[in-house]
């Protein structure tokens, strides 16, 4: 079975921070605007009337970013801080391993995985004082689900920019002739040198692979996946096509298994898909055309049907509030209305409501929701979707509910839902796997999520459930 997707053609993958190469004029600035991928903590300081025990934990953050260029430094007005709160950090594993339900209220902080380093994430500017309300709901303007109107004299909505590897314009200028010439030496001859194809690709920058397949070819003029195809196999060659594929490629080749025959996987859909910027997502539907020549949503529509197609068909729209969206107590205290009523606050449930709210706000606004929301009806907004939903449609929301409360523990969840029980869900494992291993930063988080949660090592616990080369990969991408 081939894995890559057909090749030839698709221009390079985004630039790395240091490299030479700039974005065009007019597209994505250079700083100032949180990454994809971001951990900073929500500003301070609590909306009136908001008390301290709120469900959610903020995304993962141990320690104060940098103020963000164009944001106001000065403290926000009373009255109008900005949404959600920064609340208590996570609290060291209990005495059980199992600590508190995920959406439970955090009390510590989470183990030390060494340091966490510090991620930026976008710091939302405050209301002005005096500026108009946000309209509520239902207005004709606008139906429900749609993006909150930018009230007058609010600061301009940037774009997120794409995350590494998701911008063809960036080239990484690196030589990379010694790691393609160690390469070709491990594969030649007799047997193969395991050992050097994992300590040259498991930390591989994205933007450093096209570089690396593009100095294979030309320094000895053979293809470096039809190498690792031939030289390696079962889940160890899986793992390795997976990272020279790069994140983008990946995705897509991820679309299309989960699209392609009888039956979709909606599982790894939403893997792809769910809590993704605008960026990436117009990224990943361009190179999905540009490979099968075929649309992405074309496949969606042709897989799917009813209520189930339509919110994929949402989230493919890439029309989410951008991660530099202000988060508004008015904006938020409608949406958790809203989600109400078209939920528990009434008989039957009005999912495409649900399904619009979640899919067009930003992660920060999302966690706001959440926080509001539990903090108003003392119930878990997670907990509300798994009883109002039912199949692929509350996997997906419950996903973007806690991407928005925490990707880190989200991805942790994810991880342990591949190992536990009898039997390992080996591609699943590895997907996962290579898709968090991109962010180093975001790894170590990861780690500390999962000590957290299950009160065990994640690399322990991948070590218990693999073996041989497949292990070493997986081992080797998240030390």
């Amino acid at each position: 079975m081939s894995y890559g997707p057909p090749q030839g053609g698709y221009p390079p993958y985004g630039g790395q921070p240091g490299y030479q190469q700039q974005p065009p004029p007019g597209q994505y600035p250079n700083q100032g605007y949180p990454p994809q991928q971001g951990y900073g903590p929500p500003p301070q300081g609590p909306p009136q009337g908001y008390g301290q025990h709120q469900g959610y934990p903020p995304q993962g953050q141990y320690g104060q970013p940098p103020q963000q260029p164009g944001f106001h430094h000065q403290p926000p007005p009373q009255g109008h801080s900005p949404y959600p709160q920064q609340q208590q950090p996570y609290p060291p594993p209990s005495h059980s391993p199992y600590p508190q339900p995920y959406g439970a209220a955090p009390q510590g902080q989470y183990p030390p995985q060494g340091q966490y380093p510090p991620q930026q994430h976008g710091q939302y500017p405050p209301p002005h004082q005096g500026q108009h309300q946000q309209p509520m709901y239902g207005a004709p303007a606008a139906p429900y689900g749609a993006p909150p109107a930018q009230p007058p004299g609010a600061p301009p909505t940037m774009p997120t920019p794409p995350s590494p590897g998701y911008d063809p314009n960036q080239v990484a200028r690196v030589d990379l002739s010694g790691h393609a010439d160690a390469l070709r030496k491990a594969m030649k001859g007799f047997g193969t040198d395991e050992s050097t194809l994992i300590r040259v690709l498991a930390h591989m920058q994205p933007q450093e692979l096209p570089t690396l397949k593009q100095t294979y070819q030309q320094r000895h003029h053979r293809s470096l996946e039809s190498d690792i195809a031939s030289e390696t196999g079962g889940y160890f060659e899986f793992a390795l096509l997976a990272i020279l594929r790069g994140p983008l490629q990946q995705d897509v080749w991820c679309l299309n298994d989960a699209l392609k025959g009888a039956g979709t996987k909606e599982s790894l859909l939403d893997d792809v898909l769910i809590g993704r910027s605008n960026a990436d997502m117009r990224a990943i539907k361009t190179a999905y055309q540009h490979t099968y020549r075929r649309s992405l949503e074309a496949d969606v529509k042709a897989d799917l049907s009813a209520k189930t197609e339509r919110m994929y068909l949402m989230i493919l729209a890439a029309s989410r509030q951008e991660d530099s969206a202000p988060v508004y107590p008015q904006a938020v205290e409608a949406d958790v209305l809203e989600l109400h009523r078209a939920t528990e606050g009434k008989t039957g449930t009005e999912q495409l409501t649900v399904c619009s709210i979640l899919t067009n706000r930003s992660d920060g606004q999302i966690r706001a929701i959440a926080q509001a929301y539990e903090h108003k009806y003392r119930r878990a907004l997670e907990s509300v979707i798994r009883d109002e939903f039912a199949g692929h449609m509350e996997d997906a929301l419950v996903r973007m509910v806690r991407t928005g409360a925490d990707k880190a523990m989200r991805d942790a969840i994810g991880l342990e839902e591949c190992m536990k029980g009898p039997g390992t869900k080996d591609e699943r494992l590895v997907v996962r796997v290579v898709a968090v291993h991109w962010d180093r930063q975001h790894a170590t988080q990861v780690k500390g999520a999962y000590k957290h949660r299950y009160g065990k090592d994640l690399i322990s616990r991948i070590k218990g459930e693999t073996s041989g080369d497949y292990e070493r990969i997986l081992v080797a991408m998240l030390e």
